[in-house]
């Protein structure tokens, strides 16, 4: 444990925050997702929910100021009728950690896998909500 981490962060999560450089992404994944078998490296958080995740790793991450969009959410199929109600949640934080009103492209869900299958890694949660996937695109730390 550390001063100002948050005891979501774990030590596996930290050192790959700390490794990725501008431009790098990250993946936030939903307890859906096949996260195993599309990760470069994957990182265990499971039990834990999205939302919490996010704004304890924007106290840490710089969101890419150099895109249009520096974040992405996985497009709800053509025909599905789920809702996304995450995605206002993810919002709200992202523009109280970040000042940005509007993060996300929606990225069509076979291009999202293929996006993350390049991610620098996945995080692997215990989020239920369904079309919770989230990249996340790290910026220049500014000194």
């Amino acid at each position: 444990m550390l001063y100002g981490i948050s005891p979501l962060i774990s030590p596996e999560l930290l050192k790959v925050l700390m490794e990725m450089g501008h431009g790098d992404e990250i993946v936030l994944a939903d307890g859906n997702f096949p996260a195993a078998s599309h990760a470069a490296r994957l990182v265990r958080c499971d039990g834990h929910k999205i939302p919490e995740l996010l704004d304890a790793i924007l106290k840490l991450f710089p969101l890419d100021t150099y895109v249009e969009r520096p974040a992405a959410v996985m497009q709800v199929v053509p025909g599905d009728t789920a809702q996304t109600p995450i995605w206002e949640e993810y919002r709200a934080i992202i523009q109280q950690r970040t000042g940005i009103a509007e993060p996300f492209e929606e990225v069509e869900r076979f291009a999202f896998y293929e996006r993350a299958k390049k991610a620098y890694a996945i995080v692997a949660t215990g989020e239920s909500a369904l079309y919770a996937n989230l990249i996340l695109k790290k910026d220049v730390i500014k000194a």
